[in-house]
């Protein structure tokens, strides 16, 4: 079987302050190999993040991945993995996404029974708000359960902690203004994998008339490695047929999303597979949507897909879905059924993007723990 992360992928990510490409179950060095002169990024790979190489753009992102693909083997260059991977950029801004059909429908029923599931604007616009950079953690930081309101009087931990399953785009280079969908791959560097936590009873408490506030704003859980979107070309496949037709803005002349599949694990059991292919909403548009009133983007910008959920409760991205709002629980490994979050759980999302060939893509894993209240 070929390793995901063989030549074909070569992620990004940092250890001990220094930017590295992973290959298999070791480390490439690229500020040895910079220095040494096998690598010509600028200086940006003796940074401490991605951050300086992520602005430079896609033309030297290419030449710099062939230029990696001639040393994977020297062993003069290589590193075990046996520290804890840092986050590789710097969050600027981080904006969350609406955009599986399947989870907004699913949630429209849950939480608002006997009306349209699907909001009237659902499918005009990539729906999203505006979330906290600050709380954006990489992967194996421990998640504290938030307070909150939980109803009119009522304060405390929250009761009703969940995941999210997302996908995340992660900005290399700066906008001056609005971005086209055909421009996406000029300005998004690669993908993580994104666990945006979620307490459902502060949610459900503060989002009307304004959105998602303290339910969303502790925590959001990415990925170490990024992996870059050359990496994914061969693993694009076709996006699902959009009914009624968009504005022009959001318009695609190739319409793609990516053939990538999730894998949820509470406390090591398997619970769902979300497939990214299906969202109905695409990156390209997502970007394109999130610029098009004049709004910039930064170098290390993060936004992402919101839940991915597929059209079985197997496939969902959530647990309030998968649970249906802790009225249908799951039966773990050790025989205890379950709704949501209890502290001391682990929760492992893993990825992988499938190409044309069969061959795996890896995106590797982000787990978070819980921890109890403040």
């Amino acid at each position: 079987m070929t390793d995901p992360f063989g030549p074909h992928n070569l992620p990004y990510g940092v250890l001990d302050d220094e930017c590295v490409v992973r290959v298999g179950d070791r480390a490439l060095r690229l500020k040895a190999l910079e220095a040494d002169g096998l690598l010509d990024a600028g200086g940006a790979f003796q940074a401490k993040t991605l951050d300086p190489f992520m602005a430079m753009g896609r033309t030297l992102w290419s030449e710099t991945r062939a230029r990696i693909r001639q040393h994977i083997g020297d062993g003069k260059y290589l590193r075990a993995l046996d520290s804890a991977p840092q986050l590789p950029f710097t969050v600027g801004d981080y904006v969350d996404f609406f955009s599986s059909e399947e989870h907004a429908t699913n949630l429209g029923r849950l939480l608002r029974p006997g009306s349209e599931p699907l909001l009237p604007n659902w499918k005009h616009l990539p729906v999203g708000y505006h979330g906290r950079s600050g709380t954006v953690v990489v992967s194996g930081t421990a998640i504290k359960r938030p307070s909150g309101q939980l109803g009119a009087g009522v304060f405390g931990p929250s009761r009703k902690l969940d995941i999210e399953a997302e996908l995340g785009f992660v900005v290399g280079v700066p906008s001056a203004g609005p971005v086209p969908t055909g421009a996406f791959r000029d300005h998004v560097f690669g993908a993580v994998l994104v666990n945006d936590w979620s307490a459902r009873d502060i949610q459900a408490w503060e989002y009307q008339p304004l959105g998602p506030f303290l339910g969303k704003s502790f925590a959001t859980s990415v990925s170490a490695w990024v992996v870059p979107l050359e990496a994914l070309a061969d693993t694009r496949t076709a996006a699902p047929h959009q009914d009624p037709e968009v504005l022009p803005y959001l318009r695609e002349a190739d319409r793609f999303a990516y053939d990538i599949r999730l894998e949820v694990s509470w406390n090591g059991t398997t619970v769902s597979r979300p497939p990214f292919r299906g969202v109905y909403w695409t990156p390209a548009q997502q970007l394109a949507h999130l610029t098009v009133n004049g709004a910039t983007v930064r170098t290390g910008d993060l936004y992402a897909s919101g839940t991915i959920s597929g059209p079985m409760p197997e496939e969902t991205g959530s647990f309030i879905e998968r649970t249906w709002n802790g009225a249908q629980p799951v039966c773990l490994d050790d025989g205890s059924p379950r709704t949501f979050l209890e502290d001391g759980d682990t929760v492992t999302i893993a990825g992988f993007a499938l190409r044309q060939d069969r061959v795996s893509v890896g995106f590797g894993e982000v787990v978070g723990s819980v921890a109890g209240a403040q």
